[in-house]
């Protein structure tokens, strides 16, 4: 099909460029910057420089494109700007969702997050709420609007180009000793089987899937494993800042269901190769 992915030049749509175009689809990936027209070209793309807060500039590379599905892969984390991100996934959304209404696309795979569920004590599945009036419940009710919307809640990423990555911020942080090991829970996945998952669920009904490892876990359990890989100091012991988010863990039964196998079922077989 053809199939018009929003952010091109990230850590996931980098990696789903080339996965796409060898099964067989036809592929227009954007980017923000000119320098990036080669790069998403030789992983076998047509790239298209537009911002997605250019809103009449979106609404024709769209129409050019003339997509059958729209993917959003979109985040702005670069400079770990969490506001900038926010507002990337309410605006920029609209921006986009406006753009397939116009071209008259009627169906958008977006990229979520397993950890914006309400708490609970249970690991958390599709139906249950998410955080109310949150960036990623308003992001998945825009991208729902559309006649045909698929919602993949991403766990937290790890492996290559990724925030855990040797070198990146976390493994940084972690080895400084600035992580303490808090009863928080997180649901990790790999991003290897992201791409997996991602393309697989084209194929899939519409509804929203959490993309998470077998073994949602506290970071007393996963942090000393993780320092442990890098050769950092083994992390101090801490209890979760008051007011801060317990964490709760999401199931993958239902993207396991739909035929998904992660390669690495947890972070424990994860870990040591990333």
């Amino acid at each position: 099909m053809r199939i018009f992915l929003a952010g091109g030049s990230g850590v996931i749509g980098s990696r789903l460029i080339p996965v796409l175009a060898e099964a067989g689809h036809d592929v227009t990936a954007t980017t923000r910057r000119a320098e990036n027209i080669d790069y998403i070209r030789d992983r076998g793309a047509r790239p298209v420089v537009v911002d997605v807060y250019d809103a009449p500039h979106l609404t024709v590379a769209v129409a050019d494109a003339a997509p059958d599905l729209i993917l959003h892969e979109l985040t702005d984390l670069n400079d770990f700007d969490t506001e900038a991100n926010a507002r990337l996934r309410r605006a920029g959304t609209a921006n986009l969702v406006a753009a397939a209404q116009a071209a008259d696309v009627g169906r958008m795979m977006v990229q979520s997050i397993a950890w914006a569920y309400e708490d609970g004590s249970t690991p958390a599945v599709e139906d249950d709420p998410i955080q109310a009036g949150s960036p990623i419940e308003v992001m998945e009710d825009l991208v729902c609007r559309l006649p045909h919307a698929t919602v993949l809640r991403y766990g937290m990423l790890y492996g290559p180009d990724t925030w855990y990555a040797p070198g990146a911020r976390m493994a940084n942080a972690v080895t400084a000793g600035l992580v303490p090991a808090t009863p928080a829970i997180t649901s990790f996945v790999h991003i290897d089987d992201v791409i997996v998952a991602t393309v697989q669920a084209i194929d899939w009904p519409d509804g929203a899937y959490n993309v998470v490892d077998d073994e949602p876990a506290p970071a007393t359990e996963w942090l000393p494993a993780y320092a442990t890989g890098l050769g950092a100091p083994a992390p101090t012991i801490g209890e979760v800042p008051e007011g801060a988010p317990l964490g709760r863990g999401a199931s993958n039964t239902k993207a396991r269901s739909a035929g998904w196998t992660p390669m690495y079922p947890t972070w424990r077989e994860g870990f040591p190769r990333a």
